[in-house]
């Protein structure tokens, strides 16, 4: 049997329950055995960014806005209260291998979980799906929500049915002055909670010099975002939408400099900075 990849944006897209058959349901109850990975191969690392003001790909990050703790605290909170309310789901990235330590709701499970997954899609402007249509990923859906929930504008963080739209917009603005966030190279910088850290997903990866996207070079890709909303040591809490058909906690491994390790289904390419 086959577990449904997480994010999953093709054809075979995250496995509706209503979709599949008994003995296709059968894997959601055994989701807390270790799901072996194989490595990916890793490239030589892009040299540390040089001391002094931040840059992306050698021009000036423009200056930070006025600190906002209580909105950078809204944000996670609101991103938590989503994952308490699909059931606590958490996946566990250690190494090549992912676990599912504890299963919860789906996106097509009764109890208000259906509609929810719609609230979703209606902010970032397709108001006719929800959690049945479990072809279409909704992970930017959802980030979009928690943004505009928590009360951060439009022009800080655009809503976006896909996370390549707000991610090129943000990389591309991020010389003006009090950009909410900023791009950051995975090489030189350590997440902290209200970040967002940014995979692929697929086989495709945007193109980049020394570890600098270029915002042209992310036009229709499929990518994957989390909200950080702990770090504790060497790992990383992150909460995102349509992990694993659910809003999931997942637990990441950082280095003994605080930098994002790889994982096999999680190909980092980009930290969006929060500086509020």
């Amino acid at each position: 049997m086959t577990f449904p990849t997480p994010n999953q944006a093709t054809a075979t897209g995250p496995a509706c329950r209503s979709l599949l058959t008994a003995s296709t349901k059968l894997p959601r109850l055994a989701a807390a055995l270790t799901l072996c990975l194989s490595l990916l191969g890793c490239a030589t690392a892009p040299p540390p960014e040089p001391a002094g003001p931040a840059t992306w790909a050698g021009r000036p990050i423009g200056p930070p806005p006025s600190p906002n703790p209580g909105l950078k605290q809204t944000l996670i909170s609101r991103a938590t209260r989503e994952w308490e309310f699909f059931g606590r789901q958490t996946v566990v990235f250690k190494g090549s291998e992912e676990s599912i330590p504890h299963v919860g709701a789906w996106e097509d499970d009764e109890g208000g979980y259906i509609g929810r997954v719609n609230a979703y899609w209606r902010t970032a402007g397709k108001p006719g799906l929800d959690g049945l249509d479990c072809q279409q990923p909704w992970s930017a859906a959802f980030m979009s929500w928690v943004m505009q929930g928590s009360g951060v504008p439009e022009g800080q963080f655009p809503p976006a049915s896909a996370h390549w739209v707000y991610l090129s917009r943000l990389i591309n603005q991020s010389d003006y002055p009090g950009r909410y966030f900023v791009p950051r190279r995975i090489v030189d910088y350590s997440p902290n909670p209200g970040d967002l850290v940014c995979a692929s997903r697929g086989g495709y990866r945007p193109a980049a010099f020394n570890g600098y996207v270029r915002p042209d070079a992310l036009e229709g890709l499929s990518a994957h975002c989390d909200l950080v909303v702990a770090k504790n040591g060497q790992t990383l809490d992150v909460i995102g939408g349509n992990v694993r058909n659910s809003v999931s906690k997942s637990t990441l491994e950082l280095d003994g400099q605080g930098r994002l390790q790889p994982v096999p289904r999680r190909p980092w390419f980009l930290i969006l900075q929060n500086r509020l």
